[in-house]
């Protein structure tokens, strides 16, 4: 019994037609297919035409005769695929509807490119959208659903589908129409395709960040049983401002900022755009501060001693890197050093389930752990806040998908997993090391071990090469608001005034870095009070009250939502700077 013809040989075979050109065949001997027919019917279907010229008779045609044979393969059997004389897949009349003798005529050529081209889907659709780390990074040209595609970063189209929309790519492309148009960005609206295994990848990796190294310092200002609770609760009330958004997104727009616009005006729009510009900064500060501490860590661990370079001057040695880095346009292209950050945090979180369980099976939990510590536990609260933010790539996300209507319980089922293993990486970091944890928890480990030096080292570059990305969206949202779309590539003095831009704020966030280098773990709940409760907490309820929500009930929800929100930030962020900066 023949073997059927696996998917990727059928991908392959696609691929290889679209680009064969018609009116000719795998046949051997140079006859007409239909002569090759007679000989082997047992292998060809005798519904099919099968008309067509040898591609022997093409210039060079023995060399590239094996692409016509891999096209011809997608119809047949395995085992079938094996004889002389495959089936063709290609009529008389190609799938564009133009014979060989059509493109030989003048200007036939060019017109059968204007309707391949017009009818083609690129591959790349067909597949999940984040099946690699570059396809995941180019989610955040779409960050919080807004459209920060840079203006230097491109995409060739005509004319006609930039004047005429979306109605009029539906249309017959003309043949009056410039084969190369003007540029516009390659932003262009995208249809679902991503599957719900791929979005489940994609949303463990929205949410795994360089935050969980935070953790553990978080649980220790909180106490154990205080900081596992606080756990829970931020992670189910994310997930209800999650539903909140999303409800407000099926029936007003598809990014954060539009949602805003078209619930509460441009006034509204412009508020959520400054939240989600701090929070990013306040992310981008904190990864700085937090290399600068492990790398000076890691420096009097290799030297046995004091550490040559102070935090400041790492700060410092930082902005050398991302100043360069800040200049890249497209964020895929960060994709080799962004896979690289990916391994090493997933070996460093490795490591220390690892550890802490080798070590709690033979010692037991730290004697100075506590249920509450009623003297730091906000920053507690603003740390699972800031882990949990993953606001920004909720809309790409679920608009990437084939079927966004199992988006949400989706989301649901990847929140009950990084709770957990949230709590887990904090609890059991805190039970080995009670009160001595630190806020860079490698620290904790043996410092004498080569292995957790390399680890040390490897989680500091992943968090450095992981900063460019969290800085993208900020960036661009104020660029916007300064350039417009004016693009680089026609202008070098606009070129320039965006490098310069983001040198400035490269320097900026290094600035604030040096401020907040000694308070790391104060720091990072001071970004999660301020920053990312608004973003997270209050604007969802708000929108969803004035947007979405029709019953009594329902609104009231709403305001206990933004009220609990609202006393939320207020209190804990003045706690914190009272506590910390203040004390």
């Amino acid at each position: 019994m023949d073997a059927p013809v696996s998917d990727q040989s059928r991908h392959e075979a696609l691929v290889v037609s679209e680009h064969l050109p018609s009116g000719y065949s795998a046949a051997f001997d140079g006859q007409p297919i239909a002569s090759a027919a007679a000989s082997s019917s047992s292998q060809q279907d005798p519904a099919e035409p099968g008309l067509g010229e040898s591609s022997l008779k093409l210039q060079g045609g023995d060399m590239h005769r094996d692409l016509f044979k891999t096209a011809a393969r997608a119809k047949m059997h395995k085992r079938a695929a094996t004889f002389h004389h495959p089936q063709d897949i290609v009529q008389e009349t190609g799938p564009d509807g133009f014979t060989v003798s059509d493109q030989l005529a003048p200007g036939g050529f060019r017109r059968a490119f204007l309707q391949q081209h017009h009818r083609r889907e690129s591959w790349t659709k067909r597949n999940v959208i984040t099946k690699n780390f570059a396809e995941f990074l180019d989610l955040y040209g779409s960050f919080a659903g807004e459209d920060l595609a840079d203006s230097d970063d491109e995409a060739i189209v005509s004319d006609d589908d930039a004047e005429a929309g979306e109605e009029r790519e539906q249309d017959e492309p003309s043949e009056t129409r410039p084969l190369l148009g003007r540029r516009k960005s390659t932003r262009a609206p995208r249809a679902g395709t991503a599957s719900t295994k791929g979005t489940f990848m994609t949303l463990l990796k929205a949410f795994v960040g360089t935050g969980i190294m935070f953790l553990p310092k978080a649980f220790n200002n909180g106490g154990i049983l205080f900081s596992t609770l606080t756990m829970v609760v931020v992670s189910l009330v994310t997930m209800l401002s999650f539903h909140l958004l999303l409800a407000c997104k099926g029936r007003h727009g598809n990014g954060y900022g539009e949602i805003g616009y078209a619930i509460a005006g441009d006034r509204m729009r412009k508020v959520i755009l400054g939240s989600i510009i701090l929070s990013q900064l306040g992310f981008v500060c904190a990864g700085i501060v937090f290399v600068a501490e492990n790398m000076t860590s890691f420096f009097q661990a290799v030297m046995h001693g004091e550490s040559p370079l102070s935090p400041r001057v790492l700060i410092l040695m930082q902005l050398i890197v991302l100043v360069p880095l800040a200049f890249i346009r497209n964020m895929a292209k960060l994709s080799p050093v962004a896979i690289i950050a990916d391994s090493c945090i997933l070996l460093g979180v490795g490591y220390i389930y690892y550890y802490d369980i080798a070590y709690l099976a033979s010692n037991g939990i730290h004697e100075s752990v506590v249920l509450f510590n009623p003297s730091k536990y906000t920053l507690t609260v603003g740390a699972a806040i800031f882990t949990f933010e993953g606001i920004g790539l909720i809309f790409p996300i679920q608009s990437s998908m084939r079927k966004p209507e199992r988006f949400e319980w989706l989301l649901g089922l990847v929140m009950a997993i990084i709770t957990v293993l949230f709590t887990a990486v904090g609890a059991l970091c805190y039970a080995t090391f009670g009160e001595t944890t630190q806020i860079e928890i490698i620290n904790n480990f043996p410092q004498d071990n080569k292995f957790v030096n390399a680890v040390q080292f490897l989680y500091s570059l992943a968090v450095l090469v992981g900063t460019p990305v969290q800085l993208f969206p900020a960036i661009r949202i104020i660029e916007e608001k300064l350039v417009g779309s004016h693009s680089g590539k026609k202008s070098t003095r606009t070129k320039w005034i965006k490098n310069a831009f983001r040198t400035g704020i490269v320097v900026l966030c290094g600035a604030i870095s040096i401020l907040g280098a000694s308070n790391l773990d104060r720091f990072v709940a001071l970004i999660g009070s301020f920053a990312c409760i608004p973003l997270v907490y209050i604007y969802p309820a708000f929108l969803h009250y004035k947007g979405v929500a029709t019953t009594p009930w329902v609104k009231a929800g709403d305001i206990l939502f933004m009220v609990f929100g609202a006393i939320a930030m207020v209190y804990t962020t003045a706690i914190t700077i009272i506590n910390s900066f203040m004390g």
